[in-house]
């Protein structure tokens, strides 16, 4: 007989970072399975990326909502920053682009 694989629930964590008035990255929602989901969901409704580390969503499950990440976590979620800055300047640059394309061809 062989044995049943335990289901592995989504897990999900939203983080919120404020350079002007936050010290560190807040968590702001967490949740695992249909919680996680949601989460999911309304980041998608947001236009909000979605990084995937399960070892990071593990440790940041830890923390309680409105609870800022501590210092050991610094350089994980500054790479998930670096990430999500990254996608945000190539989609700003992606519509310039678009944009002037347009602006040209109104003319015609």
């Amino acid at each position: 007989m062989t044995k049943k694989q335990p289901i592995k629930r989504q897990s999900a964590i939203a983080l919120k970072y404020n350079q002007t008035s936050d010290d560190a990255p807040i968590v702001v929602a967490k949740g695992k399975g249909l919680i996680a989901e949601k989460i999911i969901d309304r980041a998608h409704e947001n236009n909000i990326p979605i990084e995937e580390d399960p070892t990071l969503v593990s440790l940041l499950s830890q923390l309680e909502i409105n609870e800022a990440i501590p210092e050991e976590l610094y350089q994980a979620v500054a790479e998930v920053f670096a990430f999500i800055y990254q996608l945000d300047e190539n989609t700003e640059l992606s519509n310039a682009k678009y944009d002037n394309r347009v602006d040209r061809n109104e003319g015609f």
